[in-house]
């Protein structure tokens, strides 16, 4: 479990799901006879009769695709993070800290080894990643042969998710009168992270 203070704990479901959606390039840690074994992928949510999966493929020559049923898997969604100076608060002593923010994802995952179930995977996948683009790329386009082939490469995770931890620690334990202070360092800094936290920063602040 993450170490998660009662004042960084965010447990609305629709805002974690957001987040992972957001944020979907997510690490499948699982455990095996070997130990924990990781690998970096793309998630995709899907609901269920009430339920919550994640679902992605691995290369199939990955080890972690024959450990997957040993017990419980975590995928993790980090966000937006940024370095905090204690120079940005009103009073001291400080020390610095890191402003962050990171969903967590428990529950048994199984490896799904059925061609509908990829290639219908991979179809919402690259759909999802290629509508940003001027000219989308369609999965249909490919030479049938050329598909079945990457099909043979790959094996499908699912994760029937049974709780989700959203850890959104994001200076709730300052003093109200810095939290402002660090926005405005934040924005001042500049960089896409720090612009980020600023932005989870304010949304928090209109919500109080």
């Amino acid at each position: 479990m993450v170490y998660l203070p009662a004042v960084f704990s965010e447990t609305r479901t629709d805002l974690l799901i957001a987040h992972i959606e957001r944020h979907d390039f997510g690490l499948l840690v699982s455990h095996g006879a070997e130990g924990l074994i990781a690998s970096q992928i793309p998630f995709l949510v899907a609901r269920r009769a009430g339920r919550c999966y994640l679902q992605g493929h691995l290369a199939r020559p990955n080890r972690q695709g024959a450990v997957l049923g040993e017990g419980e898997a975590l995928a993790i969604f980090a966000g937006p993070h940024a370095y905090i100076s204690p120079g940005w608060y009103a009073a001291g002593p400080s020390v610095p800290t890191w402003n962050y923010v990171s969903v967590h994802a428990y529950g048994r995952a199984r490896a799904i080894d059925d061609r509908d179930w990829l290639r219908g995977l991979l179809r919402r996948l690259s759909q999802r990643h290629e509508a940003r683009e001027p000219a989308p790329w369609r999965m249909d386009a490919l030479p049938p042969p050329y598909l079945d082939s990457m099909l043979d490469g790959i094996i499908g995770v699912e994760i029937a998710v049974d709780r989700l931890e959203g850890k959104f620690k994001l200076s709730q334990n300052r003093p109200a009168e810095d939290r402002p202070r660090i926005i405005a360092a934040l924005e001042k800094r500049g960089d896409p992270d720090s612009l980020a936290v600023a932005q989870l920063m304010r949304e928090r602040e209109a919500a109080r």
